[in-house]
């Protein structure tokens, strides 16, 4: 007969359950109830202590979760994507993506998805993601998918890729750890490798087509059509346009930009021509077309000034006030540059231009139009105040191009530190030294500040507040749910019932009950609590330890449902800006699509 369980340990599991409502709700907002969790955590232990504790130690467990390297692993990765971001370190990458999703938008989510599975089953999965995300953001920007209906599919392949072999998470390595401990024998890299495949082909449909549909769309601008900028652009001697036909360059423009003039024969040097694109497509055709819609002289001059000041180049949006001197000018005769050293590189105007219009009258500014503008925060703001102009929010910084090489090495570094190892000599002899992923994160993170990739005043914008409390309060969550015993708890009671299920049941009893700890607890504690007790079922019924130990890894990998079941999760959620119940959504039916065909293929793998 099993005890009720104790005082502490009822009080863990009614939290546990309280905080996912609340989370699943969405009101009051998840940092309120991170904190209001961390809270209540300390404040209880405190006045109820557990046995054989003092009652500051409720006060370290509750706030262990600010100092813990899964916080600051987290927020060195997230540090180490805002280096690859600002440094364009990623733009080749997501050019070659980009023509995939160009020619197809679901082919494109399918390559990248079956990408994502492969890399992490050779490269610890956190990397991946790390590696991986900035791509998919930049390519929603350009007009694929919506970040917020791709991170999360990504991030599920990610983790199923993860789960084929033993080095694909740490968790991996600590269920294996233990279950040798246990007297099984080592199990290889790939030992089984061909039943998570098998799965993932099963899951694969519902990752690439429902689940996206099931995704909000989160962009910023959903809904709003992007602003278009007109600009005349000038043929260098250098341009990719010189002595070529309109029709042999149409296949390299962006989506989002076009000629609004095209040449009656070939492009000649000196040609200037009428165009018009969003933001993003100004820029990534003058980039491939390597044209100019502002003189040379002002972009060298604020590059140079750059270079010499240590600040980032921005690019702003300002609309023409009613008072500014600019209105009824050309920017030829604006004097912007002479005045400011701040180039123009377009005009929105409220009103389309019509093609009966001409096109240099068309671009004579006028109140109310936008203007493009691009300098120095100094010579910006003297812009906007001497010019009588309004500065619109969602500044940008151009990418720091000089520094993209060195950015992406650091990446790799990190990476390959956490993953293969670094040469090393001891007294065992020569070996490949593994870093724990924490260390290799902070090692990546501090080199991005000291060669200046990414800057100490733009640090904030990397980290996510909601992202930093949520981590702080599902790690104090875990500790309670061990430390009470409930967890403990919640195994014995699953081993009384078990005995009543057939094979397949009780691999799929064993898989639900690690991925419910995983979800709400944390792998850890899950592959902790749960190998030991899978051990123990498989012998007192007289079945295969095997099979039993590997329901227990694949259940700590099924952490789909919930932003707090791993680190990954957490790292897409400001990105895709998630709320708690998108993962419930999504999560939940993949959750079950994988434990049912996982116990299937380890039932008839091990003809049980």
């Amino acid at each position: 007969m099993i005890e009720a369980p104790s005082f502490h340990a009822l009080a863990a599991m009614l939290l546990t359950v309280a905080v996912f409502v609340a989370f699943a709700r969405g009101k009051p907002s998840i940092e309120i109830v991170s904190l209001f969790t961390i809270a209540l955590i300390g404040v209880f232990l405190y006045f109820y202590p557990m046995p054989h504790t003092q009652q500051t130690d409720g006060l370290a467990l509750a706030f262990a979760g600010f100092g813990h390297p899964a916080l600051i692993t987290i927020c060195a990765l997230m540090i180490m994507g805002r280096g690859l971001v600002v440094t364009g370190a990623l733009e080749p990458a997501a050019r070659v993506l980009e023509q995939v999703w160009k020619f197809n938008l679901q082919l494109g989510l399918l390559v990248s998805i079956l990408l994502a599975m492969f890399l992490s089953m050779i490269v610890n999965d956190t990397p991946v993601l790390v590696l991986l995300m900035p791509i998919f953001i930049a390519l929603a920007a350009r007009g694929a998918m919506p970040a917020s209906k791709t991170l999360m599919p990504l991030n599920a392949a990610v983790l199923i890729g993860g789960m084929a072999t033993t080095i694909g998470t740490s968790t991996n390595l600590l269920v294996v750890g233990i279950a040798v401990d246990l007297g099984m024998p080592q199990m290889s890299v790939f030992h089984y490798t061909p039943i998570v495949l098998a799965a993932a082909l099963v899951a694969l449909p519902y990752l690439w087509l429902v689940m996206p549909r099931l995704l909000p769309d989160n962009s910023p601008e959903a809904g709003l059509a992007p602003r278009r900028f007109f600009a005349h652009l000038r043929v260098t001697p250098q341009s990719e346009l010189v002595d070529k036909h309109f029709d042999e360059i149409v296949e390299k423009l962006p989506g989002d930009f076009r000629f609004e003039e095209r040449p009656g024969g070939a492009f000649a040097v000196g040609q200037r021509m009428l165009i018009s694109g969003t933001h993003d497509g100004l820029e990534n055709a003058i980039r491939v077309l390597r044209g100019q819609v502002a003189p040379s002289w002002v972009i060298d001059e604020i590059t140079s000034d750059s270079q010499e000041r240590g600040e980032d180049i921005q690019i702003v949006e300002m609309v023409v006030t009613a008072d500014s001197r600019l209105i009824g000018r050309t920017l030829a005769t604006s004097g912007i540059a002479d005045h400011y050293g701040v180039a123009v590189l377009g005009v929105h105007k409220p009103e389309t231009i019509g093609p009966q219009q001409d096109h240099r009258k068309s671009l004579r500014i006028a109140e109310g139009d936008v203007l493009l503008a691009m300098g120095l925060q100094e010579e910006l703001e003297a812009f906007v105040s001497g010019d009588s102009l309004l500065q619109l929010e969602g500044a940008r910084e151009m990418p720091r191009r000089s520094k993209a090489l060195l950015a992406g090495a650091i990446m790799f570094f990190a990476i390959a530190l956490a993953s293969v190892g670094i040469p090393w000599v001891g007294s065992e002899g020569f070996y490949l030294l593994k870093v724990p992923i924490a260390i290799s994160a902070l090692t990546g993170s501090i080199a991005m500040f000291v060669t200046g990739c990414v800057k100490f005043d733009r640090v904030g914008r990397a980290l996510s507040a909601k992202v930093i409390v949520l981590v702080a309060a599902s790690i104090a969550i875990g500790r309670i749910v061990l430390e009470s015993g409930a967890a403990g708890w919640l195994g014995e009671v699953l081993a009384m019932g078990l005995q009543y299920l057939p094979a397949a049941g009780v691999l799929a009893a064993i898989m639900i009950f690690v991925t419910v700890l995983t979800n709400f607890a944390s792998n850890a504690t899950a592959a902790t609590v749960g190998t030991p007790i899978a051990f123990a079922i498989a012998t007192e019924l007289g079945l295969p330890q095997e099979p039993l130990i590997l329901a227990v890894l694949f259940g700590c990998n099924l952490c789909y449902a919930t932003p707090i079941a791993y680190q990954t999760n957490m790292l897409i959620m400001a990105e895709g800006n998630y709320q708690f119940g998108d993962y419930v959504k999504t999560g939940v039916p993949l959750v079950l699509i994988m434990v049912v065909t996982l116990s299937f293929l380890l039932v008839t793998t091990y003809g049980m």
